[in-house]
């Protein structure tokens, strides 16, 4: 995190710590993002934002996904921004606040070619401001941001990101024409924190960068920015056996032994993250030599092909890491499966234990 608030100057870092810290553990990132220099922590929806402040986070924190009927009040007396992208958010939060007996902090959010969430420009966003500015004036409410969100900042020169940071100029400078007075505009996530000073504006937001991982294809490895991924993934060997040529291993036979060779048995599966699409990939790194996934990954384990080695029960398995010492990365779990590095990260589930090296507390 320190690299990157360097690498963003006076713009204030928000550490985006939504899906459990993208897998790696949202409080203790959240905590160790705000000592390395984040000033904001953003989440997805509000129970994630409430189990923060429930840890005894006192950051400011926004939360940006919403259905009828949230946690509005909650949110509010928990002192957290809230994200309001449509006129009937802007309703609810309104009524949350009479509630609660305190104005909401609300950030207003302009679509600006995602097509996501958010208000699009025209008379729409006309009508969304002036009412959030009426709202403002009972008390019910205070602007403090203004923000969208980028479709393809991981494409470099794809031309939708200039078109996108113009309409958002445009759509504050209506705003702020009007009354309003943000305290932060912000538009870049992490790709265009790394690669669009001219995004950075107020804040950036910044998520999967903080943990070392590529933002897009097409930006570069990590070390091209001075990033390392912190996150290892690592089992131990529960059972080696021996086999003949010729055997079947796990659901359907798919894979099949070209000669006697040795199995080893790691036990997790994809219910824990392991994707079932790898079944059959070289990944996996036992005693410094990469190993084939045998067959299909289960929900609870997978096997691999050792080769004729036989490592002994409790040797430790590296599915995943920084590559330094010949292991597979995220990125190269992404390519065998067909998807991106934040899949491969995020999707590690509860039961597999977090364990932090030098943690800042």
């Amino acid at each position: 995190m320190e690299t990157l608030c360097a690498r963003v100057g006076d713009a204030a870092v928000m550490a985006v710590v939504k899906s459990d810290g993208y897998g790696h553990g949202a409080v203790t990132c959240a905590r160790e993002a705000l000592a390395a220099g984040a000033s904001w922590l953003g989440t997805t929806t509000a129970e994630e934002a409430l189990e923060l402040r429930a840890a005894g986070l006192t950051a400011r924190i926004l939360c940006w996904l919403w259905v009828p009927g949230g946690p509005w009040r909650e949110a509010i007396e928990a002192d957290i921004d809230v994200s309001l992208g449509g006129m009937w958010a802007l309703q609810e939060v309104t009524e949350a606040a009479r509630a609660a007996g305190r104005p909401a902090r609300v950030h207003l959010k302009a679509e600006t070619g995602l097509s996501r969430n958010g208000v699009r420009p025209g008379e729409a966003w006309a009508e969304f401001v002036a009412a959030a500015l009426r709202a403002q004036a009972e008390g019910l409410v205070r602007i403090v941001g203004l923000y969208s969100h980028f479709a393809c900042a991981d494409v470099p020169g794809h031309p939708s990101i200039a078109a996108q940071l113009t309409l958002f100029r445009e759509m504050t400078a209506y705003a702020e024409e009007q009354g309003v007075r943000p305290e932060v505009r912000h538009l870049a996530n992490s790709a265009a924190a790394l690669t669009l000073p001219e995004t950075h504006l107020d804040m950036v937001r910044i998520g999967i960068a903080m943990f070392g991982v590529s933002a897009g294809p097409g930006l570069g490895a990590p070390e091209e920015y001075g990033l390392r991924p912190v996150m290892s993934f690592r089992a131990s060997l529960a059972l080696v056996n021996q086999v003949p040529e010729g055997q079947g291993v796990s659901y359907g036979h798919y894979y099949v032994t070209a000669g006697e060779t040795t199995l080893g048995l790691l036990p997790v599966g994809y219910a824990d993250g392991v994707p079932r699409a790898a079944s059959g990939s070289e990944l996996v790194l036992v005693d410094g030599k990469r190993c084939t996934i045998a067959g299909r990954v289960a929900m609870d384990m997978c096997v691999v092909d050792l080769g004729g080695d036989t490592p002994p029960v409790g040797s430790e398995v590296v599915l995943f890491g920084p590559g330094d010492h010949g292991e597979s990365t995220a990125a190269d779990w992404a390519a065998a499966c067909a998807t991106i590095p934040y899949e491969i990260v995020t999707r590690i589930g509860a039961r597999i234990p977090r364990v932090y090296l030098n943690p800042s507390a």
